[in-house]
């Protein structure tokens, strides 16, 4: 694709397309090089002439909240797609909630209490997105986005739009077995009548043990390791606390002493800091224990 195709589609649309785009603010670890190319799409017609236009020439990745993403320090080869703000609307429909893809799990949490429907408590803790909730099946204190979703609506990096069924997606822990060609553009869910007053009790009590036991307003991608599934009773947290030493740092990248799978940028950490202290750990608890940890947050290559 030239340069001036590019151009000439950013000016006949209401989206931005940026060259060269520094990515570090758009992610919580503040960690991260330029882009090549950034795509804010307005409207979903806006996606589909981007993507048909693109014609997979190059990589794609979709960011959501940049919650649990952690970028190069280079320059990524290909095109960053950020959903914008119309593609984060919330509705009711046939007693069914529908939510785009780029709203937050908290405002649906949000919406769902306002209207008196229960279940959606847990998304509250969550800083997500519905695509990345949708892409992992985020979950915590019991629950998973797989117990509430019915449906999801999606366009592929060809443009072609699709509704899929929940039934016909495997959900496992944190990962789905859609293609990773797969852009989400909205999930919908059932609801379940509940009493605002006894939604609200859940939610604040859910918030207070999240910040008694996880560290808040600090750069850092949540939990990076998953939990081992072949060890049940064994929680990820707890390997690393036994195996690595308490003050263990590599440049500005260190582990929460809130909470032992949280990794931290205490200020100008590199992406080489954190891959480094990832890769101390893994190896650490690999020799101690004998178990595989894998990742949970993603890294952009």
């Amino acid at each position: 694709m030239k340069v001036d195709d590019l151009k000439n589609f950013s000016n006949s649309i209401s989206g931005k397309i940026l060259f060269n785009f520094n990515i570090k603010k758009f992610n919580w670890f503040n960690i991260g090089g330029e882009v090549k190319l950034f795509f804010k799409p307005y409207t979903l017609k806006e996606l589909k002439e981007f993507l048909k236009l693109y014609d997979r020439r190059g990589k794609i990745f979709i960011l959501g909240a940049g919650s649990n993403v952690l970028f190069k320090d280079d320059i990524y080869q290909g095109v960053v797609i950020k959903l914008g703000n119309n593609f984060s609307n919330i509705t009711m429909l046939n007693n069914k909630i529908i939510a785009g893809s780029s709203c937050t799990q908290k405002k649906l949490s949000e919406f769902a209490k306002n209207n008196d429907i229960g279940g959606f408590e847990f998304m509250s803790c969550i800083p997500g997105t519905i695509g990345g909730g949708i892409r992992m099946n985020s979950g915590c204190f019991g629950n998973e986005f797989k117990d509430f979703l019915v449906s999801i609506q999606t366009i592929d990096f060809d443009g072609s739009i699709k509704s899929i069924p929940a039934n016909k997606i495997i959900f496992k822990y944190r990962e789905t077995d859609l293609p990773k060609d797969t852009i989400f553009l909205s999930g919908t869910f059932k609801t379940q009548k509940k009493k605002k007053i006894e939604i609200e009790k859940l939610i604040n009590d859910l918030k207070l043990k999240k910040e008694t036991t996880q560290p808040t307003r600090i750069k850092t991608g949540g939990s990076t390791f998953k939990n081992p599934n072949e060890y049940p009773n064994k929680k990820v947290w707890q390997l690393i606390k036994s195996v690595i030493p308490k003050k263990i740092n590599f440049g500005d990248a260190s582990i929460s002493e809130k909470h032992a799978n949280f990794f931290v940028n205490k200020n100008k950490a590199s992406y080489s800091d954190m891959k480094s202290l990832i890769d101390y750990v893994k190896e650490k608890v690999k020799i101690k224990t004998g178990i595989d940890l894998n990742l949970e947050i993603v890294i952009v290559d």
